[in-house]
């Protein structure tokens, strides 16, 4: 099923209301299965290692994935719409 594209500007609305870390848990914690939740946290763990200039194999020791995640965290930083990149330099302020 095509999903319409007003279903996704709606949900980029919603998550652009959250106004702060405890409704921002709310909304995850009832939309996500739990592990769809680790699994958005294991990337962005590891987007933060990536971010730090760990090697992708220790980022993969370090966090035990395959080479295959952390590789393809890095192509997403590399050729992504740079939205990771925005909310790492945000979030180091």
């Amino acid at each position: 099923m095509k999903i319409p594209q007003k279903h996704y500007k709606e949900l980029y609305t919603l998550f652009s209301s959250v106004k702060n870390p405890k409704e921002a848990e709310k909304l995850l914690v009832d939309m996500l299965t739990p592990q769809e939740l680790d699994s958005l946290a294991e990337r962005w763990q590891l987007v933060q290692e990536l971010d730090s200039g760990l090697p992708q194999r220790e980022i993969a020791k370090k966090l035990k994935l395959s080479i295959s995640k952390i590789t393809r965290g890095s192509c997403v930083m590399q050729y992504g719409t740079g939205g990771i990149a925005l909310f790492l330099k945000r979030l180091k302020k």
